[in-house]
């Protein structure tokens, strides 16, 4: 499958803005006059948490159906490139994760990605080293017509996970591609575009991963789930994705997904692997905020954070 759709198939409904990145479709309401066209792809933009709020935000919705955007919060929020930022990396006891996931690391493709993009670089970080798995090829890099010339004992194409083939039956299993690009589950219904946590993580799952969902909803358990992440950043082979809502790191956007590549103590600091690298950057957030924006509606449920492994032996 092609990485992104050059057109939207279901531009004729209308998206209320969702959660987790910019899915950057231009989508119109049947009933309306035709517009100018609009980008297949925008940067990310500021979006208010809405009903459901799955994953992303979708762009070019009517004015009517989008409110004001959510206020930022202020946020002292580090920049990866600043040198403050090379004395929290050098100083950090819980950074394990950082060097498989750096090398790893991939931007999303599109400002609706950022479930996708995160999943990638957790399932080649676990895998890249793993001859055996069998592990997918995409082609799409390579358009077609170029593709016949290329001599037959001669196989450019990688065995590893890409944004692409992450939306297979997989993924199809648990949020159809219909649904994931804006068309309602059933007739009457809203749309609910994007991947929520928990839907993520069940793909994760399918995949043949071990997958924690854990959201954030008690302030007083803020602790032990401070130390249960900082230890998964002190033990290979486990990796955390975190689901949180940028406005409350002082942020534009809506809802978003992104790898944690590190936490730095004497900062009480995590280090987010930001995979919109269109619009935004890594930075280390202070743990206070980041829980804040993990702790806020998402759907049916709070957003949070995934604790992802191979399975163990049964």
């Amino acid at each position: 499958m092609p990485r992104m759709l050059s057109r939207n198939p279901f531009r004729r409904y209308a998206v209320p803005a969702l959660n987790a990145c910019v899915l950057g479709l231009a989508v119109l309401v049947r009933a309306e006059p035709p517009r100018p066209p609009v980008a297949a792809v925008q940067a990310e933009k500021p979006r208010p948490a809405a009903p459901r709020e799955a994953a992303s935000v979708v762009a070019g919705a009517p004015s009517s159906t989008a409110p004001p955007a959510a206020p930022l919060a202020k946020v002292a929020l580090v920049r990866f490139d600043e040198p403050e930022s090379q004395a929290r990396f050098e100083r950090s006891r819980a950074k394990v994760d950082f060097f498989k996931l750096a090398n790893q690391f991939e931007a999303q493709e599109n400002g609706g990605f950022c479930g996708l993009a995160s999943g990638v670089i957790v399932l080649n970080a676990l895998r890249v080293d793993r001859k055996t798995e069998d592990k997918p090829r995409d082609t799409s890099s390579i358009a077609p017509d170029v593709a016949r010339t290329i001599p037959p004992q001669f196989d450019p194409f990688f065995a590893r996970y890409t944004q692409g083939t992450f939306m297979d039956a997989r993924f199809e299993s648990v949020n159809p591609r219909a649904v994931f690009f804006g068309q309602p589950r059933a007739p009457g219904q809203k749309p609910e575009p994007g991947l929520a946590l928990r839907e993520l993580g069940a793909i994760l799952q399918a995949h043949g991963l071990s997958v924690v969902v854990h959201p954030v909803e008690d302030p007083a358990r803020e602790k032990e789930e401070k130390a249960e992440i900082v230890q998964n950043l002190r033990t290979a082979g486990d990796y955390v994705i975190v689901n949180y809502h940028r406005p409350e790191l002082g942020q534009p956007g809506g809802g978003h997904l992104s790898p944690l590549g590190a936490y730095d103590k004497a900062s009480d600091s995590f280090l987010v692997l930001d995979v919109n690298a269109n619009a935004q950057r890594w930075v280390w957030a202070p743990a206070k905020a980041l829980f804040v924006a993990m702790r806020t509606r998402g759907g049916s449920e709070n957003r949070g954070y995934l604790l992802v492994k191979e399975k163990g032996p049964e």
